[in-house]
């Protein structure tokens, strides 16, 4: 069965916002991640977009095949910023992943399996029930095992590519025990709210224990409301509109529970609300749109947008406080030793695509890490391909996204850096899955966690 939609509002709403600039000069080709593995013009933007004009003039169906075209895109953004003529291929792919979610398009296997990821990740209690069995196993000799043997493939390429991000699961991962309200060392200079995560609370617990340290010891207090779910990030990339929007409600809730009269939070606004992951970011600040349509929440998703920063941004804006710049000591090397002006260490910094591309944020985290002593930056020299992870593109296009991971990771490799550096728990995961493959591996860290490492004496 196929689906004819020349009048779907979703597919002529894309046509005028993105396809009419499109002048196929292939300057996108490049930048283009699925075309980069794929090597197909149909797996490009400038032919989704070809297709998209095909769709709106009724010459083209929306069958199992073409959707497969649009579901190969990885939403990375990278051909926005390399696009000559501004086209909004964001707005565009967004506009039609609503419509990649009709039954027909995909196969029961397919469905079930997006549907167990949508049930699964957004919510950390769940999460943590599937996961605390596994924590005998995850890291642990068994695990090196069971890969080396092939029985992981014996899963099934969905399930084993989820098995292969699966890292060491640390014990504050099982725990909530943050206070609503942590207070900034010394005077008080600003007042943030903080987005948790979801799936980087459970795989990468020290990122925002790191992330509160940080903001604290410079004088910036913070709030933690609890109980965060996802923010809508995950289901959002994947067009599924109603559940972005109850993530997204649910998490405003949230806040607006511990703020006000009489609340743990107390009444005093907040200058800004945080998140140490680019993704969610991402999306947080297009909640203005995501939450237009509905009358209760349109002006609350507005005001909440306007509020979200990456971490990184934030602090380059208002700036490390004297008194911890004060602090900062050179990081150790791979064996031990301390950095040098004559050996200093060097970090590639990893751009994720949604901080890139996405929100335009480059410098402001390669500012922060300089004031780091004898830190170098080195850049890579595909810095702004994808790496593969792209939400949840790694489970569902497992075969595309390793060949990407595996590009990335040599690439970071080969940079002569000593540590990779990412502030996205989707790109850290793909990338410490991918680096273990390499000639030289090398480990991988978040911006936070260098800086309040070298605070604490490197």
């Amino acid at each position: 069965m196929t689906v004819t939609q020349p009048d779907h509002p979703f597919l002529r709403t894309a046509s005028a916002l993105a396809t009419d600039p499109c002048i196929h000069c292939g300057f996108c080709l490049p930048s283009c991640a699925s075309y980069r593995v794929l090597g197909t013009e149909m797996d490009s933007p400038r032919g989704r977009i070809h297709m998209l004009k095909a769709i709106d003039r009724g010459e083209l169906s929306l069958d199992a095949t073409v959707a497969g075209h649009f579901d190969s895109c990885l939403g990375c953004l990278a051909c926005v910023s390399a696009c000559p003529s501004g086209v909004r291929y964001d707005e565009l792919i967004a506009a039609t992943r609503p419509r990649l979610n009709a039954p027909e398009l995909r196969s029961p296997w397919q469905r079930s399996f997006r549907a167990l990821l949508y049930q699964l990740l957004p919510y950390p209690a769940r999460l943590r029930a599937l996961l605390q069995p596994l924590r005998l196993y995850a890291g642990t000799p068994l695990q090196a095992l069971a890969r080396r043997s092939g029985l992981t493939r014996l899963l099934g390429p969905q399930l084993e590519a989820m098995e292969r991000l699966l890292p060491p699961l640390q014990p504050e991962a099982f725990q909530d025990e943050a206070p609503v309200v942590v207070p900034a060392r010394g005077r008080r200079r600003h007042r943030v709210g903080l987005v948790t995560g979801c799936v980087q609370r459970l795989f990468d617990p020290a990122v925002n224990r790191a992330a509160t340290e940080l903001l604290s010891a410079n004088g910036i207090e913070v709030v933690i409301p609890p109980g965060q779910n996802c923010c809508g990030a995950m289901t959002h990339h994947q067009g599924e509109l109603e559940r972005t929007r109850a993530l997204s409600q649910d998490l405003l809730d949230r806040f607006e529970s511990v703020i006000g009269e009489g609340r743990p939070a107390g009444p005093e606004p907040l200058e800004a609300v945080l998140v140490a992951a680019s993704g969610c970011g991402h999306t947080l600040k297009q909640l203005d749109t995501i939450l237009a349509e509905e009358p209760d929440w349109a002006a609350r998703g507005s005001a909440f947008a306007a509020q979200v920063a990456d971490i990184q941004e934030f602090l380059h804006r208002v700036g490390l406080s004297p008194e911890f710049v004060a602090q900062l000591r050179p990081l150790r090397h791979n064996d031990g030793s301390p950095a040098s002006a004559d050996r200093p260490l060097r970090l590639a910094y990893h751009d994720a695509c949604h901080m890139l591309h996405g929100q335009g944020l480059s410098q402001q985290p390669r500012q922060l890490l300089r004031q780091i002593p004898h830190v170098r930056i080195v850049e890579a020299v595909e810095a702004g391909v994808c790496c593969g992870s792209a939400g949840i593109y790694n489970l569902v296009q497992p075969e595309e996204a390793a060949e990407l991971g595996r590009i990335k990771a040599a690439d970071l490799s080969s940079s002569g850096a000593d540590l990779a550096v990412s502030a996205n728990i989707g790109c850290s995961l793909q990338i410490r899955q991918h680096m273990e493959a390499t000639a030289r591996p090398i480990p991988v860290a978040h911006p936070v966690e260098l800086l309040m490492r070298s605070a604490s004496g490197g």
